[in-house]
């Protein structure tokens, strides 16, 4: 009975996160009530709170369902090297095929994208939404170290003097690659993702002194 009980809970906080991502994308954040999602989930506004403390709470529990397996595959080795027996990736390339995969997943997986567009477009960090604006930053933060400590590292391996400190470097990256979502977002059929954002990261590392990438890495290996 009470495996029962915590899967039924589980189910409904789902089904709150659901209904919460299509609202939020539908109205946006500020205009959505705690009621709306309940009655979109066919739940009560007591079971909304017995999950989720208020709506930026809710909000970000929304975000690490998706965002929160891309952000841990971004940190650790590629599985596919390691299933082929292969050598572990250099740091550069692991920054290059890590982001494509997270740029694939935001083209291929409609939830992942969904989330993204009211992340990037359906939010405003008015004060009921400051525990939204600090998970934003402290992500970001989590990722620009992330870059920084592997262009660090790869430039010592390669014996590589950049041409700016990693910190400019790591912060360049985050912003080509957020501005490449987020235009995407705005306009998917202005351009491919994933090819364009492939070609894009290339330049931005090769202009850091770092060699091309692999011929199987480039977007026509991309799985396209």
């Amino acid at each position: 009975m009470a495996r029962r009980t915590k899967e039924d809970a589980l189910a409904t906080r789902h089904k709150l996160l659901d209904a919460a991502e299509h609202l939020f994308q539908a109205q946006g954040v500020s205009r959505t009530s705690l009621q709306d999602i309940a009655r979109r989930a066919g739940a009560t506004r007591g079971a909304v709170y017995w999950h989720f403390k208020d709506k930026a709470d809710l909000f970000n529990a929304m975000m690490e369902r998706v965002t929160l397996p891309m952000e841990n595959a971004f940190n650790q080795e590629n599985d596919l090297q390691q299933n082929l027996g292969t050598p572990s990736l250099n740091s550069i390339d692991r920054i290059r095929l890590s982001t494509v995969n997270a740029l694939r997943q935001i083209v291929t997986d409609a939830q992942t994208r969904r989330v993204f567009e009211v992340a990037t477009q359906k939010v405003e960090y008015v004060e009921e939404l400051q525990a939204v604006r600090l998970r934003h930053l402290a992500v970001r933060g989590g990722f620009l170290l992330g870059i920084e400590q592997a262009v660090a590292t790869a430039a010592g391996q390669m014996n590589l003097q950049l041409p700016v400190s990693a910190s400019a470097a790591a912060q360049g990256l985050h912003a080509l690659i957020d501005g490449l979502i987020q235009n995407w977002l705005l306009d998917p059929e202005a351009f491919d993702l994933l090819e364009i954002g492939q070609l894009a990261i290339d330049v931005y590392l090769r202009g850091l002194g770092f060699p091309g990438a692999p011929a199987a890495a480039g977007p026509r290996g991309a799985g396209k």
